[in-house]
């Protein structure tokens, strides 16, 4: 869900001549990927002294909401510009943004798969630990929730205990979710959500997060390199990145779109492309050249019949994936803020129930 602009490209290369010009061959892919986590703020602080520049050659004054405008401007322009956006896709989940929290709508098998993600996601963070928190499993981690929708994965985490930030690029999911959650006070106070793509929030987010969460999100995207370089950039050393997505087989064109789609009907007609599905050792490959360590890899299968998900160990169409970045010294990771908000509060009487 997931695209660029024109003008924000036109104005990167006009501001990163001297850069690009300098740049060693061969490393192209990795400059263009770094490029698009790093833009934002950098370029708008570019463009300002640019700006400047220009108006002390100036007999005119420079005025505050003239440099303000200017700022904004490019902010706007930098922000057309996410590689890993594409706008096919935001245009499939624009007209369903509505539809979030209809259980027997489109979204009725993303419902059902709460019932395997959640608590895989729960118990490994839970077994990364040494000390459990009856009640609020998962209070002092902070999450962020890519491709969040309309909340479906962001409420049930949030109930854990997790401080959640859940991005989407439509305002209207933002909407919706923002919408839902608000007849929860609780999911209120832990559970944020922004209309933004994942590049947008890498100046300001520099390894904030404990744990990444990528659901049914990297099958739309239109640089997966890009997208996995921004989440280790967010995540903070030894946190945890959870994916769950499509193979790209030949059963799981027959069963994910032929059936899914063309048949049955379970998600709407064009969701998918097969062309993005993601084979398992291409997405290992990503992972382990962006420092992150692949712990875990399960197939997952959908019974449209009793419109329930469980776990299977071919990964031929359905798969999670469990990684987790690579360690600095010095650095906490997020089970010890996990043990240390556990340590500080006594135990609750009542678990929580999935």
């Amino acid at each position: 869900m997931w695209g660029g602009g024109r003008a924000a490209r036109a104005l990167t290369r006009a501001l990163g001549r001297r850069r690009a010009a300098a740049a060693l061959p061969g490393a192209a892919g990795d400059d263009h990927a770094d490029l698009s986590c790093q833009t934002g703020l950098r370029g708008t602080r570019q463009n300002y002294n640019w700006k400047i520049q220009l108006k002390s050659n100036s007999t005119l004054p420079v005025s505050h909401t003239e440099i303000k405008s200017s700022v904004l401007t490019v902010k706007r322009l930098f922000s057309t510009s996410h590689p890993s956006v594409d706008p096919k896709e935001m245009k499939k989940f624009q007209l369903l943004a509505h539809k979030w929290w209809d259980e027997e709508g489109e979204y009725s098998a993303l419902h059902s798969m709460n019932d395997i993600r959640v608590p895989f996601i729960r118990d490994t963070l839970l077994n990364m630990s040494n000390n459990y928190h009856l009640g609020n499993p998962l209070s002092g981690i902070k999450i962020l929730d890519i491709g969040c929708g309309g909340g479906l994965l962001s409420e049930p985490l949030g109930r854990l205990g997790a401080s959640v930030t859940g991005i989407d690029p439509l305002e209207d999911n933002i909407r919706t979710a923002d919408r839902h959650k608000s007849f929860d006070p609780v999911l209120a106070k832990r559970i944020q959500y922004k209309s933004s793509s994942l590049e947008e929030i890498v100046e300001e987010s520099m390894e904030t997060f404990d744990v990444i969460v990528a659901s049914e999100v990297v099958e739309h995207v239109a640089d997966l390199g890009t997208f996995i370089k921004c989440c280790s950039r967010v995540l903070k050393p030894e946190g945890s990145l959870f994916i769950t997505t499509i193979n790209k087989t030949q059963l799981s064109y027959v069963l994910g779109i032929v059936v899914a789609e063309k048949i049955m009907g379970i998600v709407p007609e064009g969701t998918h492309e097969w062309e993005k599905f993601v084979p398992p050792e291409e997405l290992e490959h990503l992972l382990e050249s962006n420092g992150f360590s692949v712990k875990t890899v399960n197939g997952m299968l959908y019974n449209p019949l009793s419109g329930s998900w469980s776990w299977m160990e071919s990964t031929s169409v359905n798969y999670a994936v469990h990684a987790v970045k690579s360690g600095a010294q010095g650095q906490s990771s997020p089970t010890d803020a996990l043990s240390e908000m556990e340590s500080e509060q006594p135990s609750a009487t009542a678990g929580t129930t999935m």
